[in-house]
């Protein structure tokens, strides 16, 4: 079976509302479908590589790409697993957790994005909250970083929300213009003071050594997070 060879699609986080996982292929069309409707104001742009000012076809058309792209060039010292997020057996949007040396380093970057007709419902602090508890609960992570631009205040709200605290500024060039990034980072200790969602976690026993990882105990990796 092909979960033997790629464990990764056997993994699955549950929160009081949402399923966290790898879609199928007609989930991935749903998601780029979700995709070409919206996904944030027109007259901001919340990601440095501007995807979504990519007209509406070619838009769903780079989510695939890039969805495919991730899991081909994945390797345990570098990978980025991008899990679709699902209520009620819909898909809203799309939760990022990435890592670089992760053995060595234990620190992971998150990122996410949300159909538009889905903002303003708590949906990211909960999908946020389900990758920290893999990270720190399911990963044994030190930290965890993030980032958004001065103009967008929800991804903050999220961000403090969970815990995170300031790590400084980067520039970027984002529709020609330079653009304020301001950087978070939570540790281990703040995640735990700050964790009140309920995650669990199953299937990631087996995705271990693909994420870097010697095997360790299975499940479960039930907790609050």
């Amino acid at each position: 079976m092909l979960i033997d060879h790629w464990p990764l699609l056997g993994l699955r986080l549950n929160t009081p509302r949402l399923e966290l996982r790898l879609p199928s292929g007609e989930e991935l069309s749903e998601l780029a479908d979700l995709a070409a409707q919206g996904v944030h104001e027109p007259d901001r742009m919340p990601f440095y590589v501007p995807w979504t000012d990519l007209p509406p076809t070619e838009r769903a058309r780079s989510v695939v790409q890039h969805h495919w792209l991730r899991l081909g060039n994945w390797t345990p010292d570098n990978w980025s697993l991008n899990l679709a997020v699902f209520e009620a057996g819909q898909i809203v949007g799309l939760q990022t957790i990435a890592a670089r040396n992760y053995a060595t380093v234990r620190e992971v970057a998150t990122g996410s994005w949300l159909g538009l007709r889905h903002h303003g419902r708590g949906i990211g602090t909960e999908m946020r909250a389900a990758v920290l508890q893999l990270a720190f609960a399911g990963l044994e992570a030190n930290e965890a970083t993030s980032g958004a631009f001065a103009d967008n205040p929800s991804s903050f709200r999220v961000s403090s929300k969970l815990g995170y605290e300031p790590d400084g500024i980067e520039h970027h060039v984002v529709r020609g213009r330079v653009t304020v990034m301001r950087r978070l980072r939570i540790s281990r200790a703040q995640w735990e003071a700050h964790q009140n969602t309920s995650v669990s976690i199953t299937g990631l026993g087996p995705c271990l050594p693909v994420l870097g990882l010697a095997d360790e105990p299975d499940e479960p990796f039930d907790a609050l997070s």
